[in-house]
């Protein structure tokens, strides 16, 4: 059960109790359960790979978003991550295509723009027909040091470069929100 425990608590956002629960979990789970959930992460491991294309995760050579002849081609959204790509999806507002940077840019860990997919998405806004590209990286100092990077490097295609909103949360109170957010929601104030 230790072996159990410590496996699972290496996984992101799983601390030692989450783990211990899970791990109980599973010993009283019928075997056939755990033996899918097994099967399902093998299976995972062995035939997804990352889009040609986007960068996405797929079980093909390109993904199903980039297959898609009803996307809007002139859009372009750039990702951290394909999780992130993910979550975007699920609001079913966003109908262009996508390209995942697998990172952002962080000087302290090693993580210049060699280790990102910055060339891919360069030689994809070269080739042209964007009418925008859209970062939507995360708002941490990587994300912004990545956004403004990318910036820089995007300028020279003449193409609209946009970010996305940076604000207040639905159901937030505004003396719990941090003062950077609360003073990027004073910036990007819409008229009424």
């Amino acid at each position: 059960m230790k072996k159990l425990i410590a496996e699972l608590s290496r996984l992101p956002g799983i601390g030692p109790k989450s783990a211990q629960r899970l791990a109980f979990h599973l010993f009283t789970s019928p075997r056939e359960e755990v033996a899918r959930l097994a099967s399902a992460m093998i299976e995972a491991k062995e035939k997804l790979a990352f889009c040609k294309i986007c960068g996405h995760l797929t079980d093909e050579a390109i993904c199903q978003i980039c297959r898609d002849e009803t996307r809007d081609r002139t859009l372009l959204c750039v990702v951290e991550e394909p999780k992130d790509l993910i979550a975007l999806e699920k609001t079913r507002e966003f109908r262009g295509i996508y390209h995942v940077l697998h990172g952002a840019l962080s000087p302290l860990e090693g993580i210049g723009p060699e280790e990102l997919r910055v060339k891919e998405l360069l030689a994809r806004v070269q080739k042209g027909g964007f009418r925008e590209v859209i970062l939507a990286n995360n708002p941490n100092v990587e994300g912004e040091t990545t956004a403004l990077y990318l910036v820089k490097l995007l300028k020279p295609f003449n193409v609209k470069l946009t970010r996305l909103a940076r604000g207040l949360p639905v159901g937030g109170d505004l003396e719990y929100i941090d003062e950077v957010t609360l003073g990027k929601a004073l910036e990007g104030r819409d008229e009424l």
